[in-house]
């Protein structure tokens, strides 16, 4: 299997509590890992991600924080994933009572003198990082 050219690495607080919702609740599968590292592959029918545990206040030489770590992490991101069914992840989100940022909803966006449609909704991973799921829902005329 290839790897993609870009694979967003995420810092966590805590590698079980993000390996928890990413693995268990969404249905990540882990790749490769490296416990001893607090590190972890992940991939979900091809959009891959990495998480690293590198809890506030750490001061490890291999950290590549570039300002001063402070949740959410993921401030100013979001993460949007393609998934074949997006129905049946945001039914299992809500089974758990995972806080929704944004409920599902259908929207069209423009692309030159066409609308690509999504269905969709956010979330935030413990950390703070937004992940928009969708699955497309085609194309059509722009209506001026």
């Amino acid at each position: 299997m290839g790897y993609p050219k870009l694979v967003p690495e995420l810092y966590c607080s805590d590698l079980s509590a993000s390996l928890a919702f990413y693995v268990d609740l969404i249905g990540f599968k882990i790749m490769y890992d490296r416990p001893e590292d607090g590190f972890a592959y992940l991939d979900y029918d091809g959009a891959h991600l990495m998480l690293e545990e590198t809890p506030e206040g750490s001061t490890s030489d291999r950290s590549w924080w570039t300002a001063k770590p402070e949740k959410p992490y993921g401030r100013g991101i979001n993460l949007q994933i393609e998934v074949s069914d997006v129905d049946v992840l945001y039914i299992a989100v809500n089974q758990v009572a995972h806080p929704l940022f944004r409920p599902m909803e259908d929207r069209w966006y423009r692309m030159d003198a066409a609308e690509t449609g999504v269905r969709q909704f956010l979330v935030q991973d413990p950390d703070g990082y937004l992940l928009r799921f969708f699955s497309d829902l085609g194309e059509r005329p722009f209506a001026t």
